[in-house]
């Protein structure tokens, strides 16, 4: 999850924080939104400490590895493989030849902070399991990063949202490395979370894979609205 300030050019600005595995699941009771405690703290770029607060109007950057894994444009590649018709690797030229879509829209995270009006460009997420053919008993999708921790999880719904994209571009530049880049998810109805960082691996599969947030507490469907939905509900025994 990252951000940065409305209008800013200056993607850098923000905080660098790296999180554990236990870190959001005393954030209600620490009653301190926006703030994160982890079992690793980790530098501040480009500002003092008010950054932690959660007025601080930008994104916060997060990393569960304490570190940004370092991808080149020409060295990117994205996987799809799983159950469909035509596994494939693409690179960020590939990505760039296929039809584009950008908006701007609200990136929300779960623990409260918001950056209104963020200009989002890349490929829909369906225009790419359209090209890879998506097989028949195929229901959701599982997501993999660079950085070797973080992991996503949306069912083949969730995925077909015409603002669920693959990003190459955001606030009217190349995503940067602390963003996630070179590519990176987003996930436009959903919390920050869902929208995974450093892109490297996409697997159609046959049931939903929590990702690494939905296994330390976070609901599978994080709606921004706040609702959770069916999935949730019914693998979690009805409890959301």
């Amino acid at each position: 999850m990252t951000t940065t300030a409305k209008g800013a050019p200056d993607q850098k600005a923000g905080v660098t924080i790296a999180v554990g595995r236990r870190v959001f699941l005393g954030m209600t009771a620490l009653g301190l939104a926006g703030i994160v405690f982890g079992a690793r703290l980790e530098s501040v770029l480009d500002s003092g400490l008010q950054r932690l607060f959660p007025w601080w109007p930008g994104f916060r950057i997060y990393s569960i590895s304490g570190s940004y894994p370092m991808i080149s444009e020409a060295e990117y590649r994205l996987e799809i493989s799983g159950l469909v018709d035509r596994p494939r690797v693409f690179t960020l030229a590939d990505l760039k030849a296929m039809p584009s879509t950008s908006f701007s829209q609200e990136f929300q995270c779960v623990t409260g902070w918001t950056v209104p009006n963020v200009e989002w460009e890349g490929v829909k997420l369906s225009d790419i399991l359209d090209e890879a053919g998506v097989r028949q008993g195929a229901t959701a999708l599982s997501f993999e990063s660079y950085d070797g921790a973080d992991s996503e999880s949306l069912t083949l719904y969730q995925a077909q949202l015409p603002d669920v994209i693959v990003a190459y571009r955001m606030l009217g530049a190349p995503v940067t490395t602390e963003h996630g880049g070179p590519v990176r998810l987003y996930v436009g109805p959903m919390f920050g979370y869902k929208s995974l960082k450093w892109l490297s691996a996409i697997r159609v599969v046959d049931q939903v894979i929590p990702g690494y947030w939905e296994q330390n507490g976070y609901p599978l469907n994080g709606w921004r609205d706040g609702s959770t939905g069916p999935t949730d509900l019914a693998l979690t025994g009805g409890v959301a």
